[in-house]
């Protein structure tokens, strides 16, 4: 039987008639394919004690098999499979157990994820079965799939629309390598852009139904595309009556929003729907603005001509009604612009690798716990046991990262020693597993050859009844080889990947949860971190900071870059060493800990906590570098917080620059604030801040950000305009004589001695007692002899 290759866009499992049915689109190189698989029966467990009494509640329901195995719970129990026809009464049969008090595990696993876990699909597949051509794709019928390794080439368009403030559709842009278009409503006008005219809103629906099922694109990608243009395709659509039949085989798509969160999800058969910002987020980018503008700006160093949403919405209106040939020009310059950011960034390349190094689904947000599952679960089975369920009601904190107390002041040349992944590291080198613990805590610590490696808070773990540290492994060496071969998207989701096991494992939300695997990474961590300053020190140098896997080093004096490099070098070498031998001698392992020399500041600052003589936490600058290359790095101050002004965040940079430099400062700041007072800089006075919750919940201790969001909304309904803040979003607003003033509808003066007070003597009284200069003394009048 021939065999094919594709790549998994989209899967569901549903109950047809009497049994269950999956149904799989893949992309392979020979176009659209679906893939059927049908009965395969939902499973789930429960403990051997309880089988009699479990088939007692299931007495009444046929086509149920109970079936003893050869498999035990975390606790040791025996345990049954409980196989049924279909997804409903699968569920029905859950509903009994539970009611009758019987513990069942692993009913969370959806079929079609099941289906795949434990065949060891990731991505790509190879399949076979009874092809049957339909119209645009390939139907096989009676599929078998099994693992392999496949990377696709998808096609993508990105999708925008364009519609009034009360949602009433204007336009959609389509741009994708195939075919770029606006579908505009109104009458056919000249243009430069490519626009298919269509009469009224139903008829926008119909030809953008028309234009999927004609260039048939893998992945949809856009801006908030799921919360914003899918929900409001979807309403308009429903309102019209239209079906959605985007999805491919002429299937709708259905869209759902969460009952807590409201937050949309969109689900296109054979089609994938990727959010430029949800994909942004899961690749470990940050911005100070998730704004399509912003985002642009600060990527591509571009963006859109309309900023204000007022102004933006006014002119949308006024495009639309006088003309229609710009508003498409608008219209895809948005698409274009987050096709620009995916290319950027590889975030496709990047959703790929992750799908097939986790089984992930492409759009799957977020996801480490399911990554996880993926992963261990199958192993898990062959190894004889059964996944716990979740216990969060018996969940135990773990500590978090070593921080040590810093040691404020300003220095020259500080070194930054890193350890490599130190939490993965640690996993590895000490053989830390969710199964390696339930098997190690069978052992007694002793001489023998099965002894057990030592954890933390009464964890212990087997030598080699375990995955994860292989996982790692594995996962390690992929990143070595990408790294090398200069594949950033690869290598970005293995280390995403490699670095959220610890996370996962010390998350209440993750069913192999046990504060003894999560402590003994962590405190192990400690521990480390600890030994590593002592090691340090004992050859004459000063820490002065540690946090999580860094150490940060005082030379003791002012050193060239081939000094510093030279003293880490030998600092590294000496340490890793050190563990080596610690590791073999004391624990029988082998060491897979290792710290790297990661960079020298010529100059370095260790502020106090501000209003106190305390040394911070998680808060520095640095100068690196020289000549053309050198840089400034700023962490956890305010130059990089998205909570203070421009202004504070140039006035920061600079007078770090000039103290760094050697310079005196004393002219900049007194010019600084004189020239602040004068109103020069009103533009850079503006504070941006999230509602992180709906207006009219904030009754006590209302923020200055509330306050302008209120007086925002309450100058909206007085000019007829829609409100903006009512269930939280973003604000930008300043302070005022009067107060806290949104800015597109600030009336008052602004309060140039709040920006002085709360936003340049902060930043300066953190750096300037180091140099014994204050920032109050500074801007003192000047006064005369007489």
């Amino acid at each position: 039987m021939t065999h094919h290759t594709g790549f998994l866009l989209t899967r569901h499992a549903r109950d047809l008639g009497s049994h269950t049915h999956i149904e799989l689109w893949l992309a392979t190189p020979h176009g659209p394919t679906q893939l059927l698989i049908p009965n395969e029966r939902p499973v789930f467990f429960i403990e051997q004690t309880a089988q009699n009494a479990a088939l007692q509640a299931l007495d009444s329901l046929a086509n149920i098999e109970v079936r003893p195995l050869e498999m035990m719970h975390f606790s040791g129990a025996a345990v049954s499979a409980v196989y049924t026809s279909t997804i409903a009464q699968s569920q029905l049969c859950q509903q009994r157990l539970r009611q009758s008090d019987i513990a069942v595990y692993e009913t969370d696993i959806r079929l079609a994820d099941r289906y795949l876990m434990e065949r060891f699909i990731r991505g790509s597949l190879d399949y076979t079965g009874t092809v049957y051509n339909q119209s645009g794709y390939s139907q096989i019928r009676n599929a078998k799939c099994r693992p392999t390794d496949y990377t696709p080439q998808l096609s993508v368009v990105s999708l925008d629309f364009e519609c009034s403030e009360k949602g009433i559709l204007y336009s959609v842009g389509l741009a994708s390598p195939m075919d770029s278009r606006v579908i505009m409503i109104g009458d056919a006008e000249p243009s430069d852009t490519n626009i298919e005219w269509v009469n009224d809103e139903q008829a926008l629906i119909h030809a953008l139904i028309a234009w999927f099922k004609h260039h048939d694109p893998d992945v949809i990608i856009g801006w908030n595309v799921i919360d914003f243009d899918f929900r409001l395709l979807h309403r308009r659509a429903q309102r019209h009556g239209i079906a959605l039949q985007i999805g491919r085989g002429q299937q709708t798509s259905y869209f759902r929003s969460a009952s807590k969160t409201g937050q949309g999800f969109i689900t296109i058969p054979g089609r994938v729907v990727l959010d430029g910002i949800d994909t942004l987020k899961t690749a470990a980018y940050h911005f100070r603005s998730w704004s399509l503008e912003a985002v642009s700006q600060e990527l591509l160093g571009e963006g859109k001509a309309i900023h204000n949403v007022h102004d933006r919405m006014a002119e949308i209106n006024h495009m639309f009604a006088h003309d229609k040939s710009s508003l498409a020009k608008y219209n895809l310059q948005d698409c274009t612009l987050v096709n620009r950011i995916f290319q950027h960034t590889h975030l496709l390349e990047f959703a790929i690798q992750r799908s097939r190094l986790t089984g992930l689904e492409l759009d799957r947000i977020g996801g480490s716990v399911a990554a996880f599952t993926n992963l261990y679960l199958p192993q898990l089975h062959r190894a004889g046991y059964i996944a716990p369920n979740l216990e969060s009601e018996h969940w135990q904190a773990s500590p978090g990262g070593y921080v040590m107390d810093s040691l404020p002041g300003l220095y020259d040349s500080v070194l930054v020693l890193d350890f490599k992944s130190l939490y993965p590291s640690i996993i590895r080198s000490f053989l830390i597993d969710p199964m390696g613990l339930i098997e190690g805590l069978q052992l007694e610590i002793g001489k023998h050859a099965n002894q057990a490696v030592p954890g933390f808070r009464g964890g212990q773990f087997h030598r080699t009844r375990h995955f994860l540290p292989e996982m790692i492994e594995q996962l390690w060496i992929a990143r070595d080889h990408a790294k090398k071969a200069n594949e950033y998207a690869f290598s970005q989701a293995i280390k995403i990947i490699m670095n959220s096991f610890y996370g996962v494992l010390g998350s209440s939300g993750c069913r192999f949860f046990d504060t003894r695997l999560a402590s003994s990474i962590t405190m192990r961590g400690h521990e480390i971190m600890k030994q590593t300053r002592e090691l340090i020190e004992s050859y004459g140098y000063q820490v002065i900071y540690g946090d999580t896997d860094s150490t940060f080093v005082a030379l003791g004096y002012e050193c060239t870059e081939a000094d510093a490099k030279r003293i880490g070098t030998e600092l590294v070498d000496t340490i890793n060493q050190w563990w080596t031998d610690h590791l073999r001698a004391n624990y029988q392992l082998t060491s897979i800990l290792e710290i790297e020399y990661e960079n020298h500041y010529r100059k370095f600052l260790m502020p106090t906590i501000r209003g106190s003589e305390t040394g911070s936490k998680k808060r520095y600058a640095g100068l690196l570098g020289q000549g053309d290359h050198e840089r400034m790095v700023f962490k956890g101050l305010e130059s990089v917080r998205t909570d203070w002004t421009a202004l504070a965040q140039r006035f920061q940079k600079e007078l770090y620059r000039m103290i760094f430099h050697g310079e005196s400062p004393d002219d900049y700041i007194r010019d600084m604030t004189e020239r602040t007072r004068a109103g020069e800089f009103d533009e850079e006075l503006v504070y941006r801040k999230r509602l992180r919750q709906k207006l009219s919940e904030y009754q006590r201790n209302v923020p200055p950000q509330v306050r302008a969001a209120r007086l925002a909304d309450d100058i909206n309904a007085k000019l007829g305009r829609a409100p903006q803040y009512q269930n939280k979003g973003i604000i930008d607003y300043v302070i005022t004589v009067n107060g806290p003033e949104p800015k597109e509808y600030c009336r008052s003066p602004l309060d140039y001695d709040h920006y002085i007070d709360k936003q340049l003597k902060p930043v300066a009284d953190a750096i300037l007692p180091f140099i014994e200069r204050q920032f109050d003394a500074l801007n003192a009048p000047q006064l005369g002899l007489f």
